[in-house]
């Protein structure tokens, strides 16, 4: 019970995280206009599904996709210096197709 509280309150802080170092420290040109719109944690806290909502079309979507996977070794160090976590999580993306 209480590592599930604090799986998901890390996994809120990652979702702010990863949304401002994005918004405002990714300088890819493939990653378009997108959100990070859920985190979900392992229950050993090594592993972050990180759900991104993406606006476009296929192109762009897939675009923004492989930029964000290049860069996920930057956004774990930056995540990982951010939080101060003693293991930085693995970062692996996917589309949110819900929106």
């Amino acid at each position: 019970m209480i590592e599930n509280r604090r799986s998901d309150r890390v996994a809120v802080l990652i979702q702010r995280e990863l949304s401002d170092i994005i918004q405002r420290e990714l300088n890819d040109p493939r990653v378009g206009f997108c959100t990070v719109s859920q985190v979900e944690m392992s229950s050993d806290l090594r592993y972050a599904d990180v759900k991104v909502s993406v606006i476009g079309n296929k192109k762009q979507k897939r675009a923004t996709m492989i930029g964000l996977k290049s860069a996920t070794g930057f956004l774990r160090r930056e995540v990982g210096q951010r939080m101060g976590l003693r293991y930085a999580p693995e970062l692996r993306f996917t589309l949110d197709r819900s929106a």
